[in-house]
């Protein structure tokens, strides 16, 4: 069953503002200058340079900054500075981000939380703009290409602490990971924004919403908690003292399992048999529910479909039709019809 206008509104709202998430105020991004990322920066405490990088970052803005010397720790040389899209996540949803951040270096799990104030602040405001930021450590590490059998272990007993930190609390604000928020949600941009072509559209949306509503009994059996949401190689980072995990922006609640697959979204004989290590090495912390495992090509498809509406909604930032050129062609649609029908002959 199809949802509302009325439920797909209500639920937009609480996942943090308009269901477009952003696409009036992304225009804010572009009065971020470097006097003005510094001015706010400074007002925090911190003492900079004056030299701004930008870093790649599709969705918010992130900068790195170098400090003067002679205010930080000694072997400090610069920060990292994250401005959140403005329309997207609200003060709530953000804090409870950053407090799941917080639980893992309370039990010794190796991510990259923001630096707090004095008086606990890690959220701050711009002056002029409803803009929140925050400022986190510089971390140096390399990104993986691939995982050998001894990091694989590593990695599983590693998702496993961090999940077994996620269960302890609730984060009522963020977005459920589901059928209905990835999916009708999802489709119901690309219907309304036009942005199907009229030959696929059809088609395309039966095959979701099949997709969806065989699905829909699938997730209610299952238990969600705190997740990273986004775990795939790009946001693990291996250090002198091993692996930490970052990017915590798409925290959700979600199965386990949507942080299992991404490690090792491959379906080949090899992959399996790296899953199988992977969660061998996951059970030696924590117990994993392998009916968990039926989600995984829902999960894949409702990922495809997101990701989708996710450029959608974002067309109007230059930053997306420079990273995308290919997007809304007509050989794009094709292929990503092809392959939402192989991955209907995989779930229905």
């Amino acid at each position: 069953m199809h949802l509302s206008k009325d439920s797909l509104s209500k639920s937009s709202e609480n996942s943090g503002g308009s269901f477009s998430w952003g696409e009036e105020e992304t225009r804010f991004f572009f009065n971020l200058t470097p006097d003005r990322i510094l001015d706010a920066v400074e007002k925090t405490g911190v003492s900079c340079t004056g030299r701004v990088f930008q870093l790649n970052s599709m969705e918010n803005r992130v900068y790195d900054l170098e400090l003067n010397s002679d205010k930080v720790p000694s072997g400090t040389t610069s920060c990292i500075t994250k401005f959140y899209r403005p329309g997207r996540w609200n003060l709530q949803q953000i804090s409870e981000e950053h407090q799941f951040l917080f639980d893992l270096i309370e039990y010794d799990i190796p991510v990259v939380a923001p630096t707090r104030s004095e008086a606990g602040d890690s959220i701050y405001k711009l002056d002029d703009l409803d803009i929140y930021f925050s400022i986190f450590p510089k971390v140096g590490g390399r990104n993986p290409n691939e995982l050998s059998t001894e990091q694989l272990g590593i990695v599983g007993r590693l998702l496993a602490r961090l999940h077994n930190v996620g269960a302890t609390k609730e984060a009522p604000s963020r977005i459920e990971l589901s059928p209905e928020s990835y999916g009708y949600q999802s489709l119901d941009f690309l219907l309304d924004s036009e942005a199907l072509p009229a030959n696929i559209e059809q088609e395309y949306q039966d095959l979701l919403e099949d997709i969806c509503e065989v699905s829909l009994d699938l997730f209610e059996e299952k238990s969600v908690q705190r997740v990273h949401g986004d775990c795939h190689l790009g946001n693990l980072l291996w250090g002198d003292q091993g692996p930490f995990w970052v990017d915590f922006d798409d925290m959700c609640r979600a199965p386990c399992v949507q942080d299992i697959w991404l490690v090792v979204p491959g379906r080949d004989e090899e992959s399996k048999k790296q899953l199988d290590i992977l969660l061998g090495s996951y059970e030696q912390m924590r117990s994993f529910d392998y009916s968990e495992l039926e989600l995984i090509e829902v999960l894949r498809t409702l990922r495809i479909v997101h990701f989708n509406a996710w450029i959608s909604k974002r067309w109007k930032d230059p930053f997306f039709p420079k990273a995308f050129p290919q997007f809304g062609t007509p050989n794009y649609w094709a292929d990503q019809l092809t392959v939402l029908r192989e991955q209907a002959e995989l779930i229905l």
